[in-house]
């Protein structure tokens, strides 16, 4: 008897599987349509480095470390940098005069070193102008700081974000939080996860869900449309926030501010949307490989990339310590938030 050798057959590799579609191509050639004028500007800022990995689990292992070591000690030094920051703000002390209470709810440009540069300083200026002027201080804060996994965000959740958007604003609420246990002023954290409202509500679901609509365009999803959402109502988390700051017993605390429990995946959100509006509406579902692609011609999205692994799990934002609290506060439910947007937006 001949002996026969079975040919292994190999595998066919799926064409479509990392192949741009129509739609996909028409969102990344929406990439470059940004101005000259913003490139410029962006092209002026400090580029990140990036590190690589061995392929050994020793080798890998040790990498791992090093980075880890580096970050800390990155982190150590921007808080001795700043927390000890002596030179006078006239401007951010000019702007709490006269003021009882001061709301820090600023915003910078979505870029991770001007974040890690600027959070730290901004802060301790902004301690330094409200301990001159004996003011209270109510700091808006969002989620970046926390882990990026699927358990149960809640108050006491550890600040222990990889990315460097969230170790900035680790710096900067740890150097509130010193200051609040050395008792050099009365201040509280509010904080919330991605927004989603009417007017101009800046957030990825607004952005790629309702000014889409708005366009007539299709709406994009990032990675997953089968994973639960938490997103604050954005009139919302401005009510709340001036309830906590006119609430003298909330100061030296964190507070998560209120969200509708009853969450949304994305496939809920787009069918909820759909049965407002009486029509079905066809979205697109961006995978990494689209993101990764994308990257390269956007500077947003490639900022975004580090935001993108809790796009894949469960976001589950815990809001009952406020809801304990404060139980006559009217927490805006996810349709009617949608049916508010939707009306705001002329979306028929």
């Amino acid at each position: 008897k001949k002996k026969t050798k079975k040919k292994k057959k190999k595998k066919k590799s799926n064409p479509k599987k990392n192949q741009l579609n129509e739609e996909d191509a028409d969102y990344i050639d929406g990439l470059l349509d940004s101005s000259e004028e913003e490139a410029e500007e962006e092209d002026k800022l400090p580029r990140a480095s990036s590190t690589g990995s061995s392929s050994s689990s020793s080798s890998s292992s040790s990498v791992k470390k090093q980075r880890q070591g580096a970050v800390e000690e990155e982190e150590e030094d921007l808080m001795g940098q700043f927390v000890n920051y002596q030179e006078e703000d006239e401007q951010e002390k000019a702007r709490a005069k006269n003021a009882e209470i001061a709301y820090l709810t600023v915003g910078l440009p979505y870029r991770s070193d001007v974040w890690l540069k600027d959070w730290p300083k901004i802060m301790q200026n902004v301690i330094s102008a409200c301990k001159t002027n004996t003011c209270k201080l109510v700091y808006f804060d969002n989620t970046y700081a926390y882990p990026q996994d699927c358990k149960i965000q809640k108050e006491n959740t550890p600040l222990k974000s990889e990315g460097k958007k969230g170790r900035a604003k680790k710096i900067a609420s740890e150097i509130l939080l010193k200051a609040i246990k050395e008792k050099d002023l009365n201040a509280v954290i509010c904080r919330a996860p991605e927004f989603y409202g009417p007017g101009k509500t800046q957030g990825i679901t607004n952005t790629l869900v309702f000014e889409k609509l708005k366009k007539n365009k299709k709406p994009k999803i990032f990675l997953k449309d089968d994973v639960l959402r938490t997103l604050i109502y954005t009139p919302d988390a401005s009510k709340a926030m001036a309830l906590i700051g006119n609430t003298p017993e909330a100061y030296g605390q964190t507070w998560h501010l209120p969200c509708d429990d009853n969450r949304l995946t994305y496939k809920g959100l787009m069918e909820e949307i759909s049965k407002q509006l009486g029509r079905t509406i066809k979205y697109d579902v961006l995978n990494s490989f689209i993101l990764k692609i994308a990257s390269f011609f956007n500077k947003n999205i490639q900022e975004t990339q580090e935001l993108l692994p809790r796009y894949a799990i469960d976001n589950i934002f815990d809001s009952s310590k406020f809801k304990n609290r404060f139980p006559d506060f009217k927490v805006t439910s996810y349709q009617e938030g949608i049916k508010t947007i939707l009306d705001n937006y002329d979306i028929k």
